[in-house]
């Protein structure tokens, strides 16, 4: 077969354009393929109607812990103190519906403690069980969330070399939306970070330190729920949590 100038420019055309395509497809990892990262707007600031400053008790929280012998979850000094020999899930009670923002300052402490552990400063989110409308009827143990539906964060897990976002689908179904492993995306031990979480309009997003970490436009969303503060074998600190309306 005889190739004219024109037909082997062409050629060559198609093949440099498919090769770029297959590419720029490899150089995108799978988790950010299949989170639409669309979040372009996250509202205003509006009502605050959610507050604790830990200055009394635990009475607007549901403890959920696996060791309760060798953990102790309690409050002191304006502070939540997670102090978890295993896994722990610590719920805000009241259920939150709407366009919101979360905000909280958390600290993972070393100070050699008996749970110390640079790992796991995770949370919950807009989470409920399809199958019961009490949500707090676990024991700490991971596992035993996977039936229900929320967003959840992980920072810093597997023993800090690990930073995901997921949405759990309510049928045991984890979906993997972003993960990130950079030196910045993981924890730094003793240092407080401002973890703030939206949820509007149908997209939600994770902001550590005025850096957004995740972002999700999700078809599905989830619009009201539970939040829960989470971690596994880690000594933590919390303290200023608030949440506001979004407008």
């Amino acid at each position: 077969m005889i190739f004219t100038s024109h037909c082997r420019t062409k050629l060559q055309l198609f093949w440099m354009t498919l090769a770029a395509i297959v590419v720029m497809t490899q150089a995108v990892p799978a988790a950010a393929q299949s989170a639409e990262i669309t979040c372009s707007q996250s509202g205003k600031l509006g009502k605050l109607i959610y507050q604790d400053d830990f200055d009394t008790d635990l009475r607007q929280w549901q403890v959920e812990s696996a060791d309760t012998k060798n953990s102790d979850i309690s409050v002191a000094n304006h502070q939540l103190l997670i102090d978890a020999a295993k896994g722990a899930t610590v719920w805000f009670k009241q259920k939150l519906s709407g366009d919101i923002l979360i905000r909280y300052t958390r600290r993972v402490v070393m100070e050699q403690g008996r749970n110390d552990r640079l790992s796991d400063l995770n949370q919950f989110w807009m989470a409920t069980d399809p199958r019961d409308q009490n949500i707090f009827t676990r024991k700490g143990v991971f596992e035993q969330y996977d039936d229900l539906r929320l967003y959840y964060a992980g920072i810093g897990g597997n023993t800090n070399t690990t930073t995901r976002f997921r949405k759990y689908q309510g049928n045991g179904e984890r979906s993997l939306l972003t993960e990130l492993n950079e030196r910045d995306t993981l924890l730094q031990a003793n240092r407080d970070y401002v973890i703030e979480t939206t949820v509007y309009q149908g997209c939600t997003r994770v902001l550590v330190d005025g850096k957004v970490f995740f972002s999700y436009k999700d078809k599905d969303a989830l619009r009201d729920g539970y939040f829960g503060f989470r971690t596994t074998q880690s000594r933590q600190q919390v303290r200023d949590f608030k949440i506001y309306q979004l407008e």
